[in-house]
């Protein structure tokens, strides 16, 4: 591995126009902070060295040399780990945005023209982007068990799934989150922590990016998880419309609502297919019902939720006894809750209830983001689980990760802590029109296309909400030639199962494939 000095230089580096230095190194006039002198590596070159304190130096980075084996063939590349700045209106720099950027070298300048660029973001709102960088489309992968569990020693390998062979990659993590941070304690945190605020910024970090880099005659794909689905399904508008961007794919893995509305009965009743495929996983249902295969249950189930569970809510107090009866039989035999329970509850048995009522009578609580993961709560009673297992076990096995990944294999050196999670609160999310802003950007660009993955056991994002988004995203199906969905038999982070890793890893491939029109092709209706 080589890796060489990559110090960008824009308006107001090191702090610009707020003044604050990057650490580790001196102000010079320009508001650029100069790197620090360190020894030369075998090859002869001096790496840059980022910065060596808790203070950000907003507009650098420093390149790694790579190989990996994706698909039985070896794949080059760079990978750049660094900061590119936002910048106010007056052009001084407000915040600094981290990026890790992996760029494959065995092909010419002229193929890169028609290459694909990926840009990836996380949710939260306030999480970095490591866990699809380490745990999905990236060339390295954390060490964890085939079912996505901890294991150790901590540290990483080959990703042989990595879509590093069919599309360059960036990694972005949004102020207060990773390495990104404003440019001092003055700058308003209100102007990022927004639905509408995020994309903005992110929107003009992105034209930047994709300047700097020569990628404007790339196809462009957005892919986000969890609330990073809000965020690139904004973008995929604001970047046509602000910033004369158009992309050629938007992915959603584990979609949140997207600022749909989800009022009265129908609300409630959504969540029922994720609820039996969950009692399915954990072996709570009737021997016809368990030995299906759990597309198949799924699908029956769906059906009874929108022609049956759905209606009977709606009726409330108006159901017949004898109707009400029927409904929490079927509703108790699909979701694995007792059908006096059921009844207790009105037929709506919400994701806090189930969690903690599900394996109640085994001494267990469910997962929220992958109810797959079980925990152990003090008591027994109650109406929900005392914490998330799964988003401890997650946390177990990235956050020691990211830390080798970048400062041993990336050389990236600093001081400054990686916010795994971030501060980002408040969080102004009034006026949610990112779902529909994405079915305008589709109808605005025949080139875009929608593809989105859920995970069965996901409780937090669920598939049948997902499904939903589409289809109130575009109530007259004209698109839906242009929208795909697939679900997986795995949680939130889907990818984490290896069998749903590897699959859903060629189904991205794939969608990206497709999605790239053939030369000559108009984008026209």
């Amino acid at each position: 591995m080589v890796f060489t000095a990559d110090a960008q230089r824009g308006t107001g580096g090191g702090g610009g126009g707020a003044g604050t230095g990057g650490g580790g190194g001196r102000t010079g006039a320009g508001g650029a902070a100069a790197p620090t002198a360190v020894p030369t590596t075998a090859a002869g070159v001096a790496p840059l060295q980022i910065s060596r304190s808790r203070v950000l130096l907003m507009d650098s980075a420093i390149t790694t040399k790579h190989q990996v084996t994706i698909k039985g063939k070896l794949v080059p590349y760079t990978a750049a780990a660094g900061t590119i700045p936002v910048w106010d209106e007056d052009g001084h720099a407000i915040a600094g945005v981290f990026y890790t950027y992996y760029e494959r070298t065995d092909i010419t300048d002229e193929e890169r023209q028609t290459r694909p660029l990926v840009i990836s973001f996380n949710g939260g709102p306030g999480t970095a982007s490591l866990w699809m960088e380490l745990g999905y489309t990236g060339p390295r992968k954390l060490n964890i068990d085939d079912e996505g569990y901890p294991v150790q020693p901590y540290g990483m390998r080959d990703n042989p799934n990595s879509i590093l062979d069919v599309a360059d990659i960036v990694y972005v993590d949004p102020v207060n989150t990773g390495y990104s941070r404003t440019a001092n304690s003055e700058v308003s945190k209100t102007q990022f922590f927004g639905v509408n605020e995020d994309i903005k910024y992110l929107g003009a970090w992105i034209s930047t990016f994709v300047s700097r880099k020569n990628r404007w005659a790339s196809p462009k794909f957005l892919i986000g998880e969890s609330y990073g689905t809000t965020r690139v399904s904004g973008l995929a508008l604001d970047l046509q419309e602000s910033h004369w961007m158009f992309l050629n794919g938007v992915i959603l893995v584990s979609p949140t609502d997207l600022g749909i509305d989800r009022t009265g009965p129908g609300a409630a009743a959504l969540f029922t297919p994720y609820e039996a495929a969950t009692a399915w996983y954990h072996k709570m249902l009737s021997t016809d019902y368990q030995n299906r295969p759990l597309p198949q249950y799924l699908a029956e189930v769906e059906k009874f939720t929108l022609n049956e569970l759905t209606p009977a809510l709606t009726k409330g107090g108006m159901l017949s006894t004898s109707e009400r009866k029927a409904v929490a039989s079927k509703l108790s035999k699909y979701i694995g809750i007792k059908e006096n329970v059921v009844l207790e509850n009105n037929l709506e048995i919400g994701t806090n209830f189930f969690w903690k009522e599900l394996l109640r009578d085994k001494g267990f609580t469910i997962g929220r983001l992958d109810s797959r993961y079980k925990g152990i709560d003090r008591e027994t009673a109650g109406l929900r689980p005392d914490y998330n297992p799964e988003q401890q076990s997650w946390s177990h096995s990235f956050t020691p990760a990211i830390h080798i990944y970048l400062k041993e294999e990336l050389k990236y050196k600093t001081d400054l802590e990686y916010l795994v999670y971030g501060p980002v609160n408040p969080w102004d999310n009034n006026n949610n029109r990112t779902g529909t802003n994405l079915r305008l950007a589709m109808a605005e660009n025949p080139y875009l296309h929608l593809l989105v993955q859920s995970g069965y056991f996901d409780g937090a994002c669920d598939y049948f909400n997902a499904k939903y988004d589409m289809w109130q995203m575009d109530p007259s199906g004209r698109l839906k030639d242009r929208m795909h969905w697939e679900g997986y038999e795995s949680g939130h982070m889907l990818y984490l199962r290896k069998p749903d890793g590897a699959d859903a890893s060629e189904n991205l491939r794939k969608f990206i494939r497709e999605s790239v029109a053939k030369p000559g092709t108009p984008a026209k209706y």
